[in-house]
């Protein structure tokens, strides 16, 4: 009888992979979800499902209430240990709210991760109706300014391993749906200097992004967020000129500080 992967070491161990899985499930709209959702969205076995879903409300990773499954206290815990122990963050918190007092917009930070870009922090415009992303939110790089920013400073080969391929799954019908078109967006971002997109994963609003380059490449990226209506032109530069500045000394203070 042959040895395993997960006996010898060298594969996934079944169990934690399962529970990442029902945290990850967790994670997604709507937040909550039953047993028969998450065998649904998981596909494992109801028996075994039960078992793990026991084992993470015990341990305070899952609640458990008449509506369903939901994120517990344990999970927040450990997620914000990320941003606790990021030395850029602090400086980049101050620099998101000296743009967002600014421009009056509501400003992002997020990170590359893989082909997604994930948000570390949000601060919400005064007259903000709406939150436009939240912490931990993960969106496809290509469907984002934040995203495109960093996107334009990798080559065509890096581009290759982190993209889906020719075709762009559509999170709207605006989201940018070839990688050729994608290819020509990064090259304007390139000769600009910063990006934008018009409701390619929020529609009616318009965000302009940056990236920090304090790493090469850039890791980070900030941005604004507008209302389609207020978007024109001129106040699409305005807000472009803003970030431009502020990203620039954001990356200067932590290049200065030792922190890349």
């Amino acid at each position: 009888m042959g040895v395993t992967e997960e006996e010898t070491g060298r594969g996934p161990v079944k169990s934690a992979e399962r529970t990442v899985r029902i945290l990850q499930a967790l994670a997604e709209p709507p937040y909550l979800l039953s047993v028969a959702q998450l065998q649904e969205r998981t596909g494992y076995p109801r028996s075994s499902l039960h078992a793990l879903l026991r084992t993470l409300v015990d341990l305070d990773w899952i609640d458990s209430g008449p509506d369903g499954y939901g994120i517990g206290a344990q999970a927040l815990l450990t997620g914000t240990a990320y941003l606790d122990r990021d030395p850029a963050l602090p400086q980049a918190l101050a620099t998101i709210e000296a743009v967002r007092d600014e421009t009056r917009c509501t400003t992002h930070v997020a990170r590359l991760d893989g082909g997604d870009v994930v948000y570390l922090a949000t601060r919400e415009a005064p007259d903000a109706h709406r939150a436009h992303s939240r912490v931990g939110r993960f969106l496809p790089a290509y469907a984002t300014a934040l995203g495109k920013a960093l996107l334009a400073e990798r080559s065509a080969t890096e581009l290759d391993d982190l993209l889906p391929g020719e075709e762009l799954p559509a999170l709207t019908p605006d989201t940018v749906a070839t990688r050729t078109a994608l290819d020509a967006e990064l090259a304007e971002v390139r000769t600009r200097g910063w990006s934008v997109e018009h409701g390619q994963n929020l529609p009616g609003t318009v965000c302009v992004g940056v990236s920090v380059e304090y790493r090469i490449p850039a890791t980070d990226a900030i941005s604004c967020s507008l209302p389609a209506e207020i978007a024109t032109p001129e106040e699409i530069d305005r807000v472009a000129a803003i970030l431009l500045r502020h990203s620039t000394s954001l990356a200067r203070t932590l290049r200065a500080t030792g922190i890349r």
